[in-house]
């Protein structure tokens, strides 16, 4: 698509309806917003531009588009894109050319709407991605630790776009094309937009305000759940919440894409590739980790509480034709740089393929209980065989080598299947020596607090690998990840964690710190030390040295972790764990660190 001047004069516009504004690079492949976006719009008639990574002076590039901004931060919150869970900045920026960082702004769409309001005044802005669904409410900003309002506010912006967004864009495209006016289009499902207060509609549930929930942790609690409750395209009322001076209006979700739609979308001609321009930049690094993979579904009733997925995407699960990714497979087949591997076929979970059950496909997902945590839901429906299918078809195809499956595995959800068939095509196929899935801790008070199973399904999962890994005569394995610090975990949580990894011979060589991103329970949690669906009170740990002890626990054998690892044990009085002997958590002595080195280290 057209990113300057030159390129929308060669195609003999006189002008461009709508121009696209991202925070990331122009790669034009379907795992990127903005190129889903941009061509989706396009097969519709429209005329659009891509403005990518603006600077000052950039905004006028294409002079006043006929219809409207379509802005976006890009495929991450900027904020998270520009800071690690210590607030440290980061140095790269996989998004950006070259991976470096310093491309985007923080905060990216508040300044993209902003110097668009500056160069073009009441032109229409529509405000997208996954910045802007994650903080279309009131929310907690843990880089300026404070409750901020909508994004809307900052923004001032027109609409605001929640979910996926294809069928959003195409209808407001197509009312925008026939004359409406911006400010008359409140009735699109999964948006939001501002109003006066006496313009409110009656109709809907009303949530706490953005004074309230900034000044009462309780009414921040309350709003969370109404809001999570509320993100339904079934059963979902509109939703309010008064922000400053105005009236944050939510309408229902928008219906997911249907299996014909879903399909048409990704057969649209996507060259696949980062735009040429950034070739002598280093290209563009987040296409490297895709460039040769398939998404094959959408949604995740899996809905852990750390997770955007479910508040973005929805809870529903909805599934491509197994022709579309035959189809997709052959057009990386016909890629020159492709060397045989299909590093994925996948999606937010990689092994659902449909709606979990009739109920949730008739009455919408239930609001007071999960499908797979703390156990599978008896009305659960588990079949892997479509997916069984699709991923024999394309390993078959000429040219493929292997194909991987490198998104999260449900491990839960694999367990509760009856027929073993897609597990053992699992260790057989579809492994590249590891396979990465993610119990995130131990202690069952605070895989509750995550929305996850209890460990004891990790473990059944685990005998169950090595046993048909053994029969396939392979060797291959676990790599499980863990989660430090997050909401629910205290100290002793963390040394029960460390325990366990003892135990069972597991030692992380990557921790992840609990990451408080805008929009989900558990970072309602972390601010509120409330669980906002029962109230109850949750322990978190915040400072700096709480958090640094519960990580420093996770790699308790690392020589590095000593003092911290020790400091932890004394203030939890485990001085028993402390010491030589199997039943203790650590020995720094000269003997056992001598022994240790020659043993090989068991992911």
């Amino acid at each position: 698509m057209p990113v300057t001047s030159e390129d929308v004069s060669f195609r003999g516009w006189d002008g461009v309806d709508i121009v696209i504004v991202t925070g990331d690079a122009y790669v034009d492949h379907p795992s990127f917003g903005a190129a889903i976006i941009g061509r989706v719009l396009e097969a519709a008639g429209c005329r659009v531009a891509v403005l990518s990574q603006p600077k000052e002076g950039d905004f006028e590039r294409f002079q006043r588009p006929k219809l409207a901004f379509f802005v976006s931060a890009g495929n991450l919150d900027s904020m998270v894109a520009h800071y690690t869970a210590a607030k440290r900045k980061r140095s790269d920026d996989k998004y950006s050319p070259g991976g470096k960082a310093g491309y985007r702004p923080d905060r990216a769409l508040n300044v993209y709407c902003r110097r668009i309001r500056s160069s073009f005044g009441n032109v229409p802005i529509i405000i997208g991605g996954l910045e802007a669904s994650l903080r279309r409410f009131a929310h907690y900003d843990y880089w300026d630790d404070c409750v901020m309002p909508s994004i809307m506010e900052d923004c001032k912006a027109d609409l605001l776009v929640y979910g996926m967004g294809e069928k959003q864009s195409l209808e407001i495209y197509e009312r925008l094309k026939n004359g409406e006016d911006i400010k008359d289009l409140k009735d699109i499902k999964g948006t939001c937009y501002l109003v006066e207060t006496r313009q409110t509609p009656w109709e809907g549930i009303e949530c706490p305000s953005f004074d309230n929930v900034r000044t009462n942790k309780k009414e921040y609690a309350r709003a969370c759940k109404i809001q999570h409750d509320e993100n339904d395209h079934v059963r979902a009322k509109i939703v309010k919440q008064r922000q400053k001076e105005k009236m944050l209006v939510q309408n229902p979700a928008m219906p997911p894409l249907t299996q014909e739609e879903f399909d048409q979308v990704y057969d649209l001609p996507f060259s696949r590739l980062a735009h040429p321009d950034y070739g002598e930049l280093g290209g563009v690094p987040a296409l490297e980790e895709v460039e040769h993979s398939i998404i094959h579904n959408r949604g995740c009733f899996g809905d852990c509480n750390f997770c955007s997925i479910s508040f973005h995407q929805g809870r529903t699960v909805t599934g491509r034709s197994k022709e579309s990714v035959i189809k997709e497979a052959k057009k990386i087949i016909a890629d020159p740089a492709f060397k045989g591997y299909i590093h994925d076929i996948g999606g937010p979970t990689a092994n659902f393929r449909h709606p979990p059950c009739k109920k949730q496909e008739k009455s919408g997902a239930c609001k007071d209980k999960r499908c797979l945590a703390p156990k599978v839901c008896e009305n659960l429906r588990v079949d892997h065989s479509e997916y069984s299918e699709i991923l024999k078809s394309v390993r078959e195809l000429e040219g493929v080598k292997k194909v991987f499956i490198r998104s999260g595995i449900r491990y839960d959800y694999l367990l509760a299947d009856k027929d073993d068939n897609f597990f053992a095509d699992l260790i057989e196929h579809h492994i590249s020596g590891q396979l990465k899935v993610a119990p995130e801790h131990c202690a069952p008070n605070v895989l509750d607090k995550m929305g996850k199973p209890h460990i004891e399904a990790y473990l059944k999962f685990a005998r169950k690998f090595y046993t048909l890994t053994k029969q396939a005569g392979k060797e291959q394995y676990l790599v499980p990840y863990f989660i430090s610090s997050h909401p629910g975990s205290r100290l002793e949580d963390a040394i029960e964690l460390a325990f366990f990894l003892k135990k069972e011979g597991i030692r992380p060589q990557q921790v992840q710190d609990f990451y408080p991103t805008p929009g989900t329970v558990s970072t309602c949690m972390f601010y509120t030390s409330l669980d906002p669906f029962t109230l109850e009170e949750v322990y978190v740990a915040k400072d700096s040295k709480s958090k640094a002890m519960q990580r420093a626990l996770l790699q308790y054998f690392e020589p590095k972790n000593k003092g911290l690892v020790i400091s932890a044990l004394k203030k939890a009085n485990r001085f028993d764990l402390i010491g030589p002997g199997e039943n203790c958590l650590l020995d720094y002595s000269r003997k056992n660190s001598r022994r240790s080195q020659g043993k090989k280290r068991r992911k």
